[in-house]
């Protein structure tokens, strides 16, 4: 067995296709499956079941699937402690960022994570929760920056800083004749939301809850910005994050509406898995992200605000 014919395995995993599992292995279709035919004929059990369109692991290969992704990822750490023992500073890193975080976030702290740190390759995507959970467990992503918390025993949950919600309310909609909003106020009436897939989604859903209110208008659309744009020009209303909020200008700005204590609040973190090898890029990510934004976010305590489960 060797690490590569384990390579070939988690890739097909991946792709559930030997010629995208090749292409992406920059190696032959009859190569990869040459090799991990040999690594099923030693083993004595078939990993893949090929009869299947797209092929699916066996049950005997799901078991050895799961054990080859931290096989993988100790022989990484190891590589990292030989080529790099001193700072652990270097290489590649994946991060995963949800999509009503990343286009608020990232160019806070971006530029500044590149020149503090220039020996390491930085690679961002945007992805919603579930996904990234599923590319942490599969070791396509090193960390990800999203809402918890998540419940995850696989994963560590480091706390960022606390942003809290703001209304966002149509000049035409009964809530724009208040300063200040109430949980209670949130009524049926006029509130757009975001698609299925969203964690914000869910908050949202979770914070009206409290309310009482059961029936909203839908928007299917994975974007904010555009549901900002209904409200803006038609009508209702929407709940935008602190980032989001401090970005606003002119007449948008106008339509925000901030709650009154408790403030509904989310939770910012850094998570990765408990197996994770590269802790000092970590320490570096969230010491820029804590110098970016902006000095109103790093006083929220966890006591001082609620927390909206997702």
């Amino acid at each position: 067995m060797t690490i590569t014919q384990i390579e070939y395995i988690l890739a097909v995993d991946k792709f559930r296709h030997f010629r995208k599992a090749a292409e992406a292995c920059h190696v032959s279709q009859p190569t990869l499956s040459m090799q991990i035919q040999k690594l099923e004929e030693s083993l004595g059990v078939i990993i893949f079941d090929r009869s299947k369109n797209p092929v699916i692991p066996t049950i005997e290969g799901d078991k050895f699937i799961s054990q080859a992704r931290v096989v993988i990822r100790e022989f990484k750490k190891l590589d990292t402690i030989v080529h790099d023992p001193s700072s652990g500073l270097s290489g590649e890193f994946k991060l995963g960022v949800i999509p009503t975080l990343a286009p608020y976030l990232i160019p806070l702290f971006l530029n500044k994570f590149l020149k503090d740190y220039p020996e390491v390759e930085l690679k961002v995507e945007e992805r919603e929760t579930d996904e990234i959970i599923k590319m942490l467990d599969r070791d396509e992503l090193d960390a990800a920056i999203l809402v918890t918390p998540l419940y995850n025993n696989s994963i560590v949950e480091r706390v960022v800083f606390y942003e809290p919600f703001y209304g966002f309310v149509s000049p035409t909609h009964e809530l724009d004749k208040k300063t200040q909003l109430e949980i209670d106020d949130l009524s049926r009436d006029g509130l757009w939301i975001l698609k299925e897939g969203h964690c914000f989604r869910s908050q949202v859903l979770n914070i009206c809850a409290s309310s009482g209110t059961s029936d909203f208008h839908q928007f299917e659309s994975g974007s904010l910005e555009t549901i900002k744009s209904l409200v803006a020009k038609d009508s209702g209303y929407t709940l935008i994050p602190h980032l989001d909020m401090v970005e606003l200008a002119g007449m948008k700005k106008k339509m925000v509406r901030p709650f009154k204590a408790p403030v509904p609040t989310r939770e910012v973190s850094i998570i990765y898995s408990r197996n994770f090898h590269k802790e000092k890029i970590i320490d570096g990510l969230e010491k820029v992200i804590l110098n970016s934004i902006p000095k109103e976010l790093k006083s929220f305590k966890k006591d001082d605000v609620s927390i909206v489960e997702i």
